[in-house]
């Protein structure tokens, strides 16, 4: 199958354009056009309805995007792999969702990079179940992920527990002695979608039914500066925040009568994984629990 054609299919769904897909690509749009009759027609099926002067995925199209964007992952660390062989005699694929990266990888990689300095890694960001999917195709050699998963071939073991917590800046001083989840619709609220084990919508829950958020957005970290600039409250996970509650930047508000649900992860790798030597998983492994 034609990686070309895959990338072409990708970017015509994100875009549902030909004429932008041809611009982002420097090709001409008659181009777009053959390469994505060449890849219906290897495939066998329509993989976009056209209207107009749009297109978008058909169901046959939005099945095949997630095995377009796992072939060309796959060739990518393929290329990888071959070209840093030399330099770097070992070579570890970690993937991990947003938020435990922000909250206990970044820095425990940091610190590995410094005492394994003859070891690459390249780090995939992306949700739970990717992660998942990635580790099975053998794109990544450790997933770090709020799902659990169990299978024959693979080990998942606990990586860190977390607590969400509610944060706002020091200067608020409404709810010092807490807040009661009566009060909590009354109070500017900045919302961030968790997707890991339902967090996101156990949130929405706890406000009235199509309660309307002054500000959304899609990565927790990115919440921070909002905080600290006076804007409103949040919840957060405690170790995201660690940090700007010892400094005093950022306060916890007490919940009077309710409480959030505890944050599981966890660390899954293959156990027949041939591209890792026993020594290296281990020492990974021992470096990052």
């Amino acid at each position: 199958m034609n990686t070309e054609n895959l990338k072409t299919f990708i970017l015509l769904s994100k875009y549902k354009n030909f004429t932008k897909t041809a611009e982002i690509l420097f090709v001409a749009q008659s181009t777009v056009t053959n390469r994505i009759a060449e890849l219906e027609k290897e495939v066998g099926k329509r993989l976009f309805k056209r209207e107009r002067k749009s297109v978008y995925l058909s169901e046959e199209g939005t099945r095949f995007l997630e095995y377009a964007n796992r072939i060309i992952e796959l060739e990518q660390t393929a290329v990888n792999d071959i070209n840093t062989s030399e330099k770097y005699p070992d070579k570890i694929n970690i993937g991990s969702t947003n938020t435990i990266y922000d909250c206990h990888l970044k820095k425990k990689l940091k610190n590995y990079i410094k005492e394994n300095n003859k070891t690459a890694l390249k780090i995939t960001i992306a949700h739970s179940l990717p992660l998942i999917d990635m580790l099975n195709d053998g794109v990544v050699d450790f997933a770090f992920t709020y799902s659990e998963y169990n299978k024959n071939t693979v080990d998942c073991i606990p990586y860190k527990n977390d607590e969400m917590v509610l944060v706002t800046n020091s200067k608020n001083k409404k709810f010092l002695n807490g807040i009661n989840l009566n009060n909590l619709s009354k109070i500017n609220y900045l919302y961030c979608n968790f997707t890991f084990q339902g967090i996101g919508e156990f949130i929405k829950e706890l406000f009235p039914k199509y309660h309307r958020f002054s500000f959304e957005i899609d990565r927790s970290a990115n919440i921070i500066p909002y905080l600290e600039n006076g804007e409103g409250y949040s919840f957060l996970p405690k170790s995201l925040i660690k940090t700007k509650l010892q400094e005093g930047s950022l306060i916890e508000i007490p919940l009077i009568d309710f409480e959030m649900p505890k944050i599981k992860s966890f660390v899954i790798y293959n156990n027949n994984n041939k591209s890792l030597t026993s020594e290296l998983k281990n020492n990974f492994l021992n470096f990052i629990l």
